[in-house]
């Protein structure tokens, strides 16, 4: 299944609350709406999670009972993202887990993962657009990486057992400010700037990939291709980065790992490419979906 989050359609813009989100399966007619077609829906993806397989299954059999009562999805066109992923319990990012990638920014690949935070109000949605003053970063890059969303709690997993824990898959456009990640001594600064990190535009649940390692991923930015590779060249599996993780903390359910970019970022290329005012760009993950991000900077 795929799960998506949308702008409730009574949110005012203005509004300087949070705007209602709503949380619906992708079918091949469109968004079919949760509340809509179950009594005491869960509000989003992390309540569903939280509430546990049964809930999973409850919600597969209505939306499969409902489509095949004709009920019809909403088109998707017109509809609003919100990030696939909410209310995360933690977001946990890994660097350097391609060798082309470690390679071409000069950083080392270490025999224990490079693992670091991202803050929660970096998450926006796909077809979003993500904005930051020109006088904190010039130097901005795309980062196409693979989301692993943690279903149930993980504690001391083995790798051999370790996709049993997996509610689903994202796409991550990991956006990073480059002059912040090479002034600083850790990384969540220069990755967790209002909306640097985009996901979506669903989750599909892990039934859907059999072989996270056996996946096409591409970044393409204003219709040139600058990433183009395959998760099967991760320095560590998403099997094993669970084992890791999971051995020194619990993985609560609904955690996000952000797995890692190939190689082909904007700062290693002669000339370097980076985010501009205006500038569009998708990242991919086969299977999962294409996730869309304009770009606007700012005088401030």
């Amino acid at each position: 299944m795929k799960f998506a989050h949308f702008v409730a359609t009574d949110h005012q813009p203005s509004t300087p609350a949070e705007p209602r989100v709503r949380l619906a399966v992708i079918s091949d007619t469109g968004a079919v709406f949760l509340d809509e077609i179950l009594e005491d829906a869960p509000r989003d993806l992390q309540e569903l999670i939280e509430r546990g397989p049964a809930e999973l299954d409850r919600v597969r059999s209505f939306v499969e009972t409902s489509l095949a009562h004709g009920v019809s999805g909403e088109p998707l066109d017109g509809l609003v993202h919100a990030s696939a992923v909410l209310r995360p319990p933690t977001i946990l990012a890994v660097g350097l887990n391609y060798s082309a990638h470690s390679q071409e920014l000069n950083l080392k690949t270490d025999n224990a993962p490079t693992i670091f935070g991202l803050w929660a109000n970096s998450l926006t949605g796909h077809e979003g657009t993500t904005s930051w003053p020109a006088a904190i970063s010039e130097q901005v890059d795309y980062e196409a990486e693979l989301g692993v969303v943690i279903g149930r709690a993980a504690r001391d997993v083995d790798a051999a057992d370790a996709l049993g824990y997996v509610f689903g898959y994202t796409v991550v456009n990991d956006i990073t400010a480059r002059n912040i990640q090479y002034s600083e001594a850790q990384w969540s600064r220069c990755k967790s700037f209002d909306g640097f990190t985009p996901t979506g535009p669903v989750v599909v649940t892990a039934d859907e990939i059999p072989d996270p390692q056996d996946l096409h991923i591409s970044t393409v930015l204003d219709g040139v291709t600058l990433q183009d590779s395959s998760t099967s060249h991760m320095v560590r599996s998403v099997a094993t980065l669970i084992e890791h993780l999971s051995g020194s903390a619990t993985l609560l359910p609904g955690t996000l790992i952000s797995t890692g970019s190939p190689g082909g970022a904007g700062y290693s290329r002669d000339p370097q490419v980076f985010l501009t005012d205006g500038a569009t760009v998708t990242v991919s993950v086969e299977g999962v979906g294409s996730l869309t991000t304009h770009c606007t900077v700012t005088a401030w």
